[in-house]
This record gives C-alpha cells, sequence and structure tokens, in this order.
C-alpha cells in the first residue's frame, strides 16, 4: 500500500511539475521587437478632421432594397473625394465598378513585384428611426466634440476609406513613386452584399491579377475585452466565418383549429428547430490556440497554466469559453434562428411553415456539412431544407507573409505597447469576394474599441476618437510606406 501511495504521490508531482513547466515554457513573447518607432506625418489636424466630418454627413447609406439607394448621396461622396485628395486623383487611375465602387491604381517601377491592395467601404447601415432620438449627436451631423468625432460610419467604415486617402495624399505630395503597383479598392455596398466588390473581384480575376497581400477592415485593437490581459491586443483577422441561411419548410393540409392534427406544420418545424439548438456544432480550439501563442505569455499564470496544457484542461477551457456568446463564436460554426411564419390567423392550420436559420461557418466547416448536420439532426422527411445566400468559409491566411508582418510592425512601431495577434473574424467583410486573387488576406482597422464601443458597430452612438483617426491615418502611411518600398 506504501508503495502505491508513494508511486501516485510522485505521478502527482511529476504531473503538477509538467502543468508549471509548460505554463512557464509554452507561451513566448514572439511580438516584432521596435528598435525604430515610426516618425509620426505632420497632418494639417483642422483640415483632415474637416474632411473626415463632411464624409461622415453624406449617408452613403445601403439597404438590402437596391430601390431604396440614395444615388446621389454616393455622387456627392465621390465628389468630395476628388475635391478633397486632388493628388490621388491626379496621379492614379479611377475606374468605376457597378457605379458607385472605385477602384485606384498607383503604377509601380518594378512589374516583378506582386502588387497590394488596400480595401474599405464607403457604404453604412442605415439608423433605426425608433432610436435616432438616443443618439447623443445626430447620427449623420460629423460633430467633433471633446475629441472625439461622432457618426454612422466612423467606425465602420469611412475611417478605412478617408484615412486611406489621407495616407496616399500625403504620400504623393513627397513625390514618391512606388515600386510596387498600388490599389485601393472601395466597395459601395459592402453592407447588402458587396455587389461593387464582387464586380471588383471578378475584373481582377480576368485582369490575371494576384496580389501579394490584401488588407481590409476587420479586426480592431481590444481593450478590456480579452480577460486576463492588461495591454491592448491587436486583433489581426486572418480568416473570417462564412455564412448560409438554411429555410425550413413544412407543408401540410391546413384546415380549422377546432380539429388539429397530432402535430401541425408549426409543430413539426418547432420541434425540427428544438432539435437544432440543443445538438449544436463541434467546438474546435484551433483559433484560440493561435491567438493564444502569441499572446499567452502576457497573461497571469492562473491562465497560462490551462492554456499550455490543453491535453488536460481542454474541457475546462471550452466550457468556459462557450458561457459567451462571443468567444463561443470562435469556437464552432453557430446556428441562429432568426425568422419564423406559419398561419396568418390564430384559428386556421398553417398550410406551410417555414423558419431561416442563419448558420456562420467556421473554416474547415461547409455548405455541404451543415447541410448533412441538419439532416442528421432533424431527421424527419417532412422538413424540407434550401440554402439560401450561401458564402464558405474563408482560406486562413499565414503570419509569416510580408503582408501580416508589416501590419503587426506599423502597430508596434505606432505604439510598442499594444499586442498583437492573429485571430477569426466572426462577421464578413468584401474581401471574402477576394479568395481567388491572394492566399494572403488580412483584416484590420486601426481603432481601440473597448467593450462599451464596440457595441456601436451597427448600433447606436457611433463614434471614433480624434486621437484613433490620427493614428489610423499613420498606420496606413506607415504601411503605404514600407509596401512601396518593395521590400
Amino acid at each position: 500500500m506504501k508503495k502505491i501511495l508513494l508511486s501516485a504521490a510522485i505521478l502527482i508531482v511529476v504531473v503538477v511539475a509538467i502543468l508549471f513547466y509548460r505554463a512557464t515554457s509554452v507561451f513566448e513573447n514572439n511580438q516584432y521587437q521596435v528598435t525604430q518607432p515610426l516618425t509620426p506625418i505632420a497632418l494639417d489636424e483642422g483640415a483632415v478632421l474637416e474632411r473626415f466630418s463632411l464624409a461622415l454627413q453624406i449617408p452613403t447609406i445601403s439597404y438590402d432594397e437596391y430601390s431604396k439607394l440614395d444615388h446621389s448621396a454616393f455622387q456627392e461622396f465621390h465628389q468630395h473625394l476628388a475635391q478633397s485628395f486632388p493628388l490621388v486623383h491626379a496621379k492614379t487611375q479611377l475606374t468605376k465598378f457597378n457605379d458607385y465602387s472605385m477602384v485606384y491604381l498607383l503604377k509601380g517601377q518594378n512589374p516583378q513585384l506582386k502588387p497590394a491592395l488596400f480595401m474599405g467601404h464607403m457604404d453604412v447601415v442605415p439608423v433605426d428611426e425608433q432610436t435616432k432620438d438616443q443618439w447623443l449627436q445626430p447620427p449623420f451631423s460629423g460633430n467633433v466634440v471633446d475629441g472625439v468625432i461622432w457618426g454612422r460610419g466612423a467606425i465602420d467604415d469611412k475611417v478605412s476609406v478617408l484615412a486611406l486617402m489621407e495616407s496616399l495624399e500625403w504620400f504623393l505630395a513627397k513625390n514618391k513613386i512606388p515600386q510596387r503597383d498600388i490599389y485601393f479598392a472601395f466597395g459601395h455596398d459592402e453592407e447588402a452584399g458587396g455587389a461593387g466588390a464582387k464586380a471588383i473581384a471578378k475584373y481582377f480575376v480576368e485582369q490575371g491579377i494576384q496580389f501579394e497581400f490584401i488588407l481590409d477592415e476587420g479586426g480592431v485593437i481590444t481593450d478590456g475585452i480579452i480577460p486576463g490581459t492588461t495591454q491592448p491586443i491587436a486583433l489581426v483577422g486572418v480568416a473570417e466565418k462564412g455564412f448560409v441561411n438554411f429555410r425550413l419548410s413544412v407543408k401540410a393540409e391546413g384546415g380549422h383549429s377546432s380539429q388539429p392534427p397530432a402535430h401541425t406544420a408549426a409543430g413539426i418545424l418547432a420541434s425540427a428547430i428544438v432539435n437544432l439548438e440543443n445538438n449544436p456544432f463541434d467546438t474546435r480550439t484551433e483559433f484560440f490556440e493561435l491567438m493564444f501563442d502569441n499572446i499567452g505569455y502576457s497573461m497571469p499564470l492562473s491562465q497560462r497554466l490551462p492554456l499550455a496544457n490543453l491535453w488536460l484542461f481542454e474541457p475546462l477551457v471550452l466550457s468556459k469559453l462557450l458561457k459567451s456568446p462571443s468567444s463561443a463564436a470562435s469556437a464552432r460554426t453557430t446556428t441562429a434562428v432568426t425568422m419564423l411564419q406559419g398561419s396568418t390567423k390564430s384559428n386556421v392550420l398553417p398550410t406551410i411553415a417555414t423558419a431561416v436559420v442563419n448558420f456562420r461557418i467556421l473554416p474547415g466547416d461547409t455548405v455541404d456539412s451543415i447541410q448533412a448536420h441538419l439532416e442528421r439532426v432533424i431527421d424527419d422527411s417532412r422538413v424540407v431544407l434550401s440554402a439560401e445566400l450561401a458564402n464558405e468559409a474563408s482560406a486562413v491566411s499565414p503570419t509569416d507573409n510580408i503582408g501580416f508582418k508589416l501590419i503587426e510592425s506599423s502597430i508596434r512601431r505606432l505604439n510598442d505597447n499594444v499586442l498583437v495577434t492573429p485571430y477569426l473574424v466572426q462577421g464578413a467583410t468584401d474581401s471574402r469576394h477576394f479568395q481567388a486573387l491572394s492566399d494572403n488576406i488580412y483584416r484590420f482597422m486601426m481603432v481601440s474599441l473597448n467593450p462599451d464601443t464596440l457595441k456601436q458597430f451597427h448600433g447606436l452612438n457611433e463614434q471614433i476618437t480624434v486621437k484613433d483617426y490620427f493614428n489610423a491615418i499613420q498606420f496606413y502611411y506607415a504601411m503605404l510606406e514600407q509596401t512601396a518600398s518593395g521590400q
């Protein structure tokens, strides 16, 4: 017995030693080491703010119904860009797609170098009329108050468009000529499906253009969002989830509700929905591992220990991650029942009942695998499935490409207190249409958000600090300058 107890004690000591050794050794500081901070360009801050403010005042709203599009707003936005950035319009080639989406080309000197593509979108989501009076500043005012710029599009995504244009105007003012071709692509309907971006991507494919890297909107600098971290974290999207809507339909004879069958069309549909929600997709930790490989070293020991020993603690880590909808979305393909329809009257049995279920697809899953999951889980031939608005998840871009390295170094040279890590974008960007054009697609904006300001995406009181907007310009200029050099 003593030998058994001794062996058990030794085993426990060994396991604990392994756990602590891994907790202190697995995560290394692989952050870009800053030896030369960026020298900021000397912005005319008043003029820069005025140009951005005027851009936010133009209601370039995207609607699901194209007929609602205010053509004059997009025309005005184009005129604003032309008037605000004369060098860009004099020294680049401008091509328009689907009337309002725009591509600027700055020709480089070395045709042997692959071009780079910087993206953004000029459209914004509508403002809910029922909540309009809850805005602290009018949503299309562009007001600058106490160091904050207010307005729909301040974050999503006129910050990218205007900051990119400011950086290019400054670059051209220095009479610089890039080694490689530089493209800017601005969609006009990203919030409504991205038909403009699709047309641009189709054009690039037809021209046989392949990009060294592509940078679009997506990740941001988070502050207080990732538990256990005290430093701000720059989340650079290396992949994004796909999406698909599945319509579930059940047909029945109908009739008067006084003589119902055992299960109505609505009841059968409800059972199918319950089965779906009770059988979520399998969880995977690869994107959390990718993230924590880069920032794990900065976390306290209490968090490093389980993260460094997923061989033992994976169930515990997953259970904690799954408690939060935001973190759960990075661990699995999500299921969201969003629309239901049945009878038009309370005493009439429905002849058809339908539901729309939205799935956000984790890389590694596909539309086909989701359908197979639905068929297995529902297991009822009376429920007919049809896929709508499908877009597969993106590939995962590498972090050893020049694009990611330039993003990382530019962020860190602006602020070496910011840690940089790859992550999975849970929403959709225009870059999803560009998968055939580069293996190196990244999604990041130089904007700082905390748990409160994160809610402003598509929500109330969208705003950006003046400091963040100026930093965005400095970031894009650093990216542009280094990219143009051909390094």
